[in-house]
């Protein structure tokens, strides 16, 4: 499925309640009283038939999918939820490869966001409210999340891995990721005011 008929799809779900599509699909929201973290990427991903997938490459061949939540903010307009997970940080890797070359721009790159809004924790309702597609082909945001990631090569290479902390970073940044306390696996997380510029809403 090509970037624009995904679009086209997902653009379809704008206005409905994705509890009722996990329902459809199958999706499992709660084990118990625990939720499944996961289940509204899930649900979108079975609507546009694929299940649930955890490679590195783009969803979609030559785009990437993601989904985020929103919440309504002090005025009542609706500003992301939270951070967006983009990729994994392999020190290694990242610290010999170039931004052009990087799996955060491949993932980053040709990406189509869905967002959905958060209405509580026991998610019985959240509406799809969008879907924007994103290239990062404006050169002061790409010149901005290129320093972003050589100030993680930068830190990798002198200060080693450890070192990074989500404290850096304008629009993209590298923070723990995984369960518990003391996890030392990393990830790049797009900061809520890079996710509103994709979605094209206020910070």
């Amino acid at each position: 499925m090509d970037r624009e008929d995904g679009l086209r799809r997902l653009r379809s779900l704008i206005g409905k309640d994705l509890r009722a599509l996990a329902r459809e699909h199958g999706v499992t929201v709660h084990v118990g009283e625990k939720l499944n973290k996961g289940w509204a990427g899930q649900t979108v991903e079975r609507c546009l038939g694929r299940a649930q997938d955890s490679s590195r490459a783009p969803d979609f061949g030559d785009w990437e999918l993601k989904v985020t939540a929103l919440k309504r903010g002090p005025r009542g307009l609706l500003v992301p939820k939270e951070t967006l997970a983009i990729t994994m940080i392999d020190a290694e890797e990242v610290e010999a490869t170039d931004f052009d070359n990087s799996h955060l721009l491949s993932k980053l790159g040709r990406i189509v966001l869905v967002s959905r809004v958060f209405e509580g924790r026991g998610e019985t309702r959240s509406i799809v409210q969008a879907a924007e597609p994103f290239d990062l082909t404006d050169p002061e945001l790409r010149a901005a999340v290129r320093e972003d990631y050589e100030l993680v090569r930068r830190t990798i290479r002198t200060s080693g891995f450890e070192a990074l902390t989500g404290a850096m970073g304008v629009y993209v940044q590298p923070r723990t990721k995984g369960a518990g306390h003391g996890t030392t696996s990393r990830a790049f997380y797009a900061r809520k005011n890079l996710v509103a510029r994709i979605l094209k809403i206020g910070a």
